[in-house]
């Protein structure tokens, strides 16, 4: 029984803000909303007593491990506005991630489309991605494809290549499956390919996988928005 709340000694920066939104470089550890053991090392909680303003809530959801570009909307009559772009997937996404350079692994289920052939890369990965709540890790399986991700090899460093990933899907841990399944597991992942346990406090080893860039159309304003994360990774 955990009697005081775990501290996590990383802070969200704010990137970006108007009357109705803010938008923050969430660090990695920093859950995006309260849950389990923390509440107020969230970013939710810490951008409300930032601004004072109770009303503040996310558009979207970044896992606990991930960091990068979070937007949060501050004006309760937007809320809906922005939280549709991300559930009927109007918004552009980039990610970030390290991986070692090694041959694609051939996936149990779905498919992997050579964009440019004969190069490997860049790649499409289609599948069926399930997770159910209570259970840690998501899963493939046969059936309709719900989850699409094109996988670009971006640079090298050595036996690890960072890789740039465009999920068109938005499912719980889609990038994770998708990268374990061409058996490029995520340098840090914790819960892929196998599940490894840490204490709450070991902040020694992030996942290297950053939401390095948002891009969508303003509801109201009509205007381009574009915001990009600086957090690094460490190869």
């Amino acid at each position: 029984m955990v009697l005081e709340e775990p501290q996590i000694p990383f802070e969200p920066r704010v990137i970006y803000e108007d009357r109705r939104i803010i938008v923050v470089d969430k660090p990695h550890f920093l859950a995006t909303m309260p849950r389990g053991m923390w509440y107020a090392d969230t970013v939710l909680i810490k951008v409300r007593r930032l601004y004072g303003e109770p009303d503040i809530i996310p558009a979207h959801r970044l896992d606990r491990a991930t960091a990068g570009v979070l937007v949060l909307v501050r004006d309760p009559a937007a809320r809906r506005a922005y939280q549709m772009l991300f559930q009927k997937h109007r918004v552009h996404k980039v990610y970030q991630c390290l991986a070692q350079v090694r041959p694609i692994a051939r996936p149990q289920t779905g498919t992997v489309r050579y964009l440019n052939p004969p190069c490997i890369f860049p790649l499409e990965r289609r599948s069926r991605v399930i997770k159910r709540r209570g259970v840690l890790q998501a899963w493939e399986e046969r059936g309709p494809v719900n989850a699409v991700t094109r996988v670009e090899l971006t640079a090298g460093h050595g036996c690890l290549a960072t890789y740039t990933l465009y999920p068109e899907t938005g499912k719980t841990h889609q990038l994770r499956v998708h990268m374990n399944a061409l058996g490029l597991p995520i340098v840090g992942d914790d819960l892929y390919p196998r599940i490894q346990t840490r204490a709450y406090d070991d902040f020694s080893r992030p996942l290297q996988l950053v939401a390095r860039r948002l891009e969508f159309t303003d509801p109201f304003t009509g205007v381009n928005r574009a915001f990009n994360s600086s957090i690094p990774l460490d190869a």
